[in-house]
């Protein structure tokens, strides 16, 4: 891919062309304003605030500077700029014209990024109040969905839908059905009834029906929401006067079949199909308290590692779609990485910290939801300890070498006690947890050897690892895996690798990704989507959509 054609995914606020925030004592606005000659790529407007994927990408960076940068900040206000209208949802157009990866990316990112608000919710006190001021369709209705509360103008004609159904005969949202049900707990049939009618629900109706908190007339609409979103900042214990941490630009290079960063690298083989992930460990003193975390500010490894390995996810993701299996590899002290994880768990509460720990939660979890396989190979200098080991325990499989007549010299992991507490899946199960189905011996087996130095056998022994081929048998074994996985077919794979990587209990963030994804996976593809006559290839052009009536 030429550098021309790469989607970066790396903004600041004097760059975005979509969102206006400000902020307001404990309350930032992040104002809809979709510049609709600004589209990620030609072919399409961005009219009536639709949206492609260049805005979700500023939305993104927009929560993380919220998080990083202004502490003070305990409610997120989304609202629009534009008369009458709030979001009209993705943009149908850019979908028209876009490859079925592309499409299937763009959901991807979009679900990431409304799961981040409620994950902010959740684990930070970060707020967020959907200030709908128009109409709200799609999309749009799935970025309110993703918020705490959502009051809705009641001026008799701003309303909320789901119409991709009747509209454009495909699923109705990536994760707006869900939220609809398993959030807001809409009773079925009348979310049968919404999500068939291109007709929105207003007023009274759309609180009766669960499908919005709150309406408020026009003269009021404002101190409405401003009222709720100071109510919602006194349920937050983000801290009022602590000084932000300024997200400087990443230091990396990007070459034709390299990413350079500051602690991540990833080398390319396109005559394999593979790429080589490789993370360094925390190395030179790091600082144990606040101060020397607060001084460090971005610079400070966790976050330094959590926003250089999210950026490189997300590069290989969208911009190298034939490199299908991820090697994952570390480098390090295994001692240092362990030092880090007991500073994370004893400043754990710290605002900071904790928004570090949500960066890396999160990462992890794009890691989890990327269709690709990923094998994890522990060889001499790794450091796959703690933090560090839950990029193994995400694999699909993990090889570690054993040397028994060196056993000394043989690469060895550890498990720390994040392992079983601060990465939660989108499961809501640790990664130890979902790969033992919760069974309390083998999980009371590896808590009793936390912090040890494991080598492979020892591994092996406790089910940490696939495989521990000895140094006779490690070249041809691993070489044997990775060209079996990358002879495979893609679509099988991914279907495989997503219904084994979320087996524990389900939840809406499972039912968004493992169902609903692969849903609109297979949809996207149909002839009644985007055959010649399908409804996204003949939308706004005056014509109906012809659909094959068989039911599959």
């Amino acid at each position: 891919m030429t550098q021309a054609s790469r989607v970066e995914y790396q903004t600041d606020p004097s760059q975005y062309r979509h969102w206006k925030l400000s902020f307001d004592g404990p309350v930032a606005t992040l104002k809809a304003d979709f510049d609709e000659d600004a589209g990620l790529r030609p072919g399409y407007k961005l009219k009536l605030n639709s949206y492609d994927l260049g805005v979700d990408i500023e939305l993104n960076d927009a929560i993380a500077r919220i998080r990083f940068e202004h502490p003070e900040v305990r409610t997120v206000v989304l609202t629009s700029a534009k008369d009458k209208v709030f979001c009209s949802g993705a943009n149908i157009f850019m979908l028209g014209v876009s490859s079925h990866a592309w499409k299937v990316n763009f959901c991807k990112f979009t679900n990431e990024t409304r799961n981040g608000l409620e994950d902010s919710s959740a684990h930070s006190g970060l707020k967020f109040l959907a200030a709908v001021n128009g109409a709200c369709a799609g999309g749009g209705y799935e970025l309110a969905l993703a918020c705490d509360e959502i009051i809705l103008v009641d001026d008799r004609s701003s309303s909320v839908s789901l119409p991709e159904v009747p509209l454009l005969g495909v699923l109705p949202g990536t994760g707006g059905l869900t939220r609809v049900t398993d959030k807001r707990h809409v009773r079925h049939d009348l979310a049968d009834l919404f999500c068939t009618s291109v007709e929105g629900v207003r007023g009274d109706k759309a609180v009766a029906w669960r499908l919005v908190d709150a309406v408020a007339k026009p003269a009021v609409f404002a101190q409405k929401v401003q009222e709720r979103a100071l109510a919602l900042a006194t349920q937050s214990d983000r801290p009022l006067g602590a000084k932000g941490v300024t997200l400087s630009p990443l230091q990396r290079t990007i070459d034709a079949d390299v990413l350079h960063y500051s602690h991540v690298r990833v080398e390319i083989d396109r005559n394999k199909r593979t790429a080589s992930f490789t993370v360094q460990g925390p190395s030179g003193a790091q600082p144990a308290d606040i101060a020397g975390i607060e001084a460090a500010g971005a610079a400070w490894y966790p976050l330094a590692l959590a926003r250089e390995l999210e950026d490189a996810i997300l590069q290989m993701r969208t911009n190298e779609t034939e490199i299908g299996t991820w090697l994952i590899r570390t480098t390090g002290d295994t001692t240092a990485a362990l030092a880090l994880d007991a500073t994370l768990l004893a400043h754990s509460n710290h605002w900071l910290v904790r928004e570090t720990i949500g960066l890396l939660r999160r990462t992890l979890s794009r890691l989890d939801v990327s269709s690709r396989s990923l094998f994890a190979l522990i060889e001499p200098g790794s450091c796959f300890a703690g933090t560090l080991l839950e990029l193994a325990l995400a694999c699909d499989r993990s090889y570690q070498l054993m040397l028994p007549d060196h056993t000394a010299q043989s690469p060895k992991i550890a498990v720390s006690e994040v392992n079983f507490t601060l990465y939660p899946m989108i499961t809501g199960q640790s990664r130890l947890a979902r790969r033992f189905y919760d069974e309390q011996p083998a999980l009371a087996a590896v808590r009793a050897q936390l912090g040890q130095a494991l080598d492979a056998n020892a591994a092996n022994a406790l089910g940490l690892i696939t495989s521990n081929p000895d140094d006779i048998d490690w070249a041809d074994e691993v070489r044997l895996a990775i060209e079996e996985r990358v002879s495979m077919s893609p679509d099988a794979l991914t279907g495989l690798e997503a219904n084994l990587r979320f087996n524990g209990p389900e939840n809406l963030f499972t039912r968004v990704f493992a169902r609903l994804s692969a849903w609109q996976n297979w949809i996207f593809q149909r002839p009644n989507a985007v055959g010649e006559k399908g409804a996204l290839k003949v939308y706004g052009k005056g014509q109906k959509a012809v659909f094959d009536w068989n039911r599959i």
